[in-house]
């Protein structure tokens, strides 16, 4: 009997695939843009105005297709990232669905000698991810039922809204509309600046919430350490769930100061690469929850050891973006505490993520992610 390989530490229990011999007969590549309208505020000179995402399509020799995304912003490397998702399709040509170390091999093997190193990551990924898809689709089953999660839903916070271009009106009436839609925990951000403004703006959020509502903080890397601990010292009375990205993430150290300096949680991590960077997070001691992107981990055979990893320093970890793929990995994380719901994709998806009356995330039991791309929604946002 021949059984879809899974995330060892994960499953608990095979699939009988006895009937089915699945090989990669064709990838393809297609290019999305995606607004983000209004533009979100990063800096005084820095603004998210497009998510670019290159949709990857796997075709196999049993008919099935499996999906996956990744993206970058305002088009930055986009041609980098189009051309490595094209060449790592091509070294998935022929590669039996069985198994995942051979892929993870001819990446090694070939990409990493001859591109960037972040870049050849991402490409991994893109093509990791329509991998699992394929896996959960011929297994009859979503990629949570394959690593054996038996969580029906997971903890999500809403990520995409209250901005800093907002006003304080603007984040009230926003805020409020995310509690009515449901949400039990919301994200704001902050940055550099007077933090008396910042907090104002942080009371105002939780004003319109509640005191029951879990409220995210993220400084987005653009605080010393002396500001974020100042900062978070009087954030502390408005209860925040966290405090992310404080600092620059390549400075453990100061993340590790700012943690033992708040009563705040500190999380960080969607910056890093692979596991050996949230590693090193976690050696550092810098934070009390981490946050792997799957794009940036290399895929989701990569984030499921992040998970083991984050699970042996028993550091409660939470995914960054790509809910859609995110929420059925999130399930069988053991130390997972919430998924970042982000509506940035979900124009070109069929279906749409659902809330529990907790508020949780619903994880899909439909085969694969669970979640497919529509066809007309791709080519309305597709260019050349």
């Amino acid at each position: 009997m021949s059984t879809i390989a899974t995330h060892e530490s994960r499953c608990r229990h095979s699939i009988d695939v006895e009937d089915i011999v699945m090989k990669v007969n064709a990838a393809q590549a297609v290019v999305v843009n995606l607004p983000i309208d209004p533009p979100i505020e990063i800096s005084g000179s820095s603004s998210i105005r497009s998510a670019d995402c290159v949709l990857t399509f796997l075709d196999t020799d049993a008919g099935l297709t499996g999906e996956g995304l990744v993206f970058t912003f305002n088009e930055n490397r986009l041609d980098a990232i189009r051309e490595t998702v094209e060449h790592v399709g091509a070294l998935a040509l022929g590669l039996d669905l069985h198994g995942e170390e051979p892929l993870h091999h001819r990446v090694q093997q070939d990409v990493h000698l001859h591109r960037p190193a972040e870049v050849s990551i991402i490409g991994a990924a893109a093509i990791d991810m329509a991998l699992w898809d394929l896996r959960g689709k011929a297994a009859g089953c979503n990629v949570a039922q394959l690593i054996g999660a038996d969580r029906p839903s997971v903890p999500t916070y809403a990520s995409g809204a209250l901005w800093r271009h907002c006003s304080i009106d603007e984040l009230q009436a926003d805020a409020a509309a995310l509690v009515a839609r449901g949400f039990r925990a919301v994200k704001t951000r902050v940055g550099p600046g007077d933090p008396r403004e910042t907090v104002t703006r942080v009371e105002a959020i939780r004003e319109a919430i509640g005191p029951d509502v879990a409220l995210m903080v993220d400084a987005y890397q653009q605080l010393s350490v002396d500001e974020a601990i100042h900062l978070g010292r009087r954030l502390e009375p408005l209860n925040p769930a966290w405090l992310e990205e404080p600092v620059p993430c390549h400075d453990h150290d100061g993340e590790a100061k700012i943690r033992r300096a708040l009563a705040i949680p500190v999380a960080s991590g969607e910056s890093l690469y692979g596991r050996r960077g949230i590693r090193a997070l976690l050696q550092a001691g810098a934070v009390d929850v981490a946050m792997p992107d799957l794009q940036r981990m290399g895929g989701p055979t990569e984030l499921l050891a992040v998970g083991d990893l984050c699970e042996a320093y028993q550091t409660p970890c939470s995914p960054h973006l790509f809910t859609e793929m995110s929420l059925p990995l999130a399930a069988g994380l053991p130390t997972c505490c919430y998924v970042e719901y982000m509506p940035w994709f979900e124009a070109i998806y069929r279906e749409r993520i659902e809330l529990d009356v907790e508020g949780n995330c619903i994880v899909p039991d439909r085969p694969g992610w669970g979640f497919t791309f529509d066809p007309e929604q791709v080519r309305r946002y597709s260019v050349a």
